[in-house]
């Protein structure tokens, strides 16, 4: 079986997509900041389902960690057949007042990386008869977010760039999705720093598990969007027919009221 290339892999939604993969008895690439971590999870997945494991401590930040990422899978040689970009992260608050050049790591690791990471895969994915990409993106995607600015203009182009891209290999054997998930229950708050709104989070949100298993069927179902989640679809869909102000004005309230 071909080799499945995750990133964000050792936590959340990753490792939960890299579980779903094995039990097909796909061989996995693992790719993550915390080389314990992602040692943890090698093992564990090996273990559980008799496959082989690799994987790469690498911070995705960095302009030339898709390259490096590249490079590692032609050095050894890797067939691969999947390619999850999943690794990303929020930052939280009024533009002005956060950190630019914590802001621009975001936007690398959020919107650059996964964009050159397509590029540079690209070519060991069409050395297969069939092949799939999931860029994960956010139901922010659909309308912008007063306090997560940012994030969810990251969060719309990969969703745009993703169909674009779904529509120039149409014809080729790489299918191209985008996952835009809601609310799930993962490590994602305290990284945005918006524990504030934890206990809204843990209401709403979904099982990291359940996520992964409607991603990985949307993805080789060839499907262009998944959203998982009943609410989150309809959140979608007013978004698509209610004012964007009124949306804007809604967000803005929920988001800045909770701020601490």
């Amino acid at each position: 079986m071909t080799y499945a290339l995750i990133t964000g892999a050792s936590k959340g939604i990753g490792l939960s997509m890299a579980h779903v993969l094995a039990s097909r008895k796909y061989n996995l690439l693992l790719v993550a900041r915390s080389a314990e971590e992602l040692a943890k999870a090698a093992s564990e997945l090996s273990a559980s389902w008799q496959i082989k494991v690799d994987y790469l401590a690498l911070d995705l930040s960095l302009p030339d960690a898709p390259e490096k990422v590249s490079e590692w899978c032609k050095s050894a040689n890797y067939a691969i057949s999947v390619l999850i970009n999943n690794a990303g992260y929020a930052v939280w608050g009024n533009f002005t007042t956060r950190n630019l050049d914590e802001s621009r790591q975001m936007i690398q690791v959020n919107a650059e990386t996964p964009v050159a990471l397509c590029y540079y895969m690209l070519p060991l994915l069409q050395q297969q008869p069939q092949s799939y990409i999931l860029n994960v993106s956010s139901t922010a995607a659909y309308q912008a977010v007063p306090t997560l600015a940012l994030y969810a203009a990251t969060k719309s182009f990969l969703l745009l760039f993703t169909r674009a891209l779904r529509r120039e290999l149409k014809s080729t054997g790489v299918s191209v999705t985008c996952l835009s998930p809601g609310p799930v229950k993962t490590n994602f708050i305290n990284r945005a720093g918006m524990q504030a709104i934890q206990e809204t989070a843990d209401k709403y949100g979904m099982m990291p598990d359940t996520v992964a298993e409607i991603a990985i069927m949307g993805m080789f179902r060839k499907k262009a969007e998944i959203i998982p989640g009943a609410l989150n679809a309809l959140s979608v869909f007013l978004t698509r027919i209610v004012p964007k102000s009124l949306v804007e004005k809604i967000a803005a309230d929920l988001y800045k009221t909770k701020q601490r």
